[in-house]
């Protein structure tokens, strides 16, 4: 035995016989792993591809690849409509501003009202309601880019200023304030 082989190693040959043991057990865990991952890989293979031959794959491709060509279709379109949209919504009133008032005192109310409504770039027109008992008065002032021609009236600046955004609105102060009453609650 002095002749051995294992005697040339400057490594006890127990260790080294223990090592190669270790090795190999993982290796057959590393086998078992696999082995049980490709089963279950073929499993879901063998249900996709149950009834079908390469015909049906083929035609089952195309027709998603169909699909696909029409769906990019539709979002180009969706992307037109989109823009359009956004550009009717550039002219449309997204301001408002709105002021009751008492024109005439012992009248019984506020039944006379301001209305502004602004556009994306604060043009549109301030209408004014002037209620009295001989009947109710409606003017209109045109407001281009926040200005207009003629001098408002105290209601009229007031709902213009609201709709500019330059003073609150009486309904939005007291919302916020319920808002932050219930949060600290």
């Amino acid at each position: 035995m002095e002749n051995s082989i294992l005697n040339a190693f400057p490594v006890d040959p127990g260790i080294l016989i223990l090592v190669l043991l270790a090795l190999t057990i993982i290796m057959i865990i590393t086998t078992l792993i696999c082995a049980a991952q490709y089963r279950k890989l073929y499993r879901r293979y063998d249900l996709f591809m149950r009834g079908k031959d390469a015909e049906t794959m083929e035609d089952i491709l195309m027709d998603l690849v169909d699909e696909v060509d029409d769906l990019k279709g539709q979002e180009e379109s969706n992307a037109g409509i989109f823009e359009e949209s956004m550009k009717h919504m550039k002219t449309s009133y997204q301001k408002t501003g709105i002021v009751k008032y008492n024109a005439f005192k012992g009248m019984g109310g506020n039944l006379s009202f301001a209305l502004a409504m602004l556009d994306q770039n604060n043009s549109g027109f301030i209408l004014n309601c002037v209620h009295s008992t001989e009947g109710s008065y409606i003017y209109l002032r045109t407001v281009d880019e926040g200005k207009t021609e003629v001098v408002l009236g105290s209601e009229e600046q007031q709902a213009l200023e609201q709709a500019l955004g330059y003073i609150g609105k009486p309904g939005r102060s007291r919302m916020r304030a319920s808002k932050e009453t219930e949060k600290n609650a």
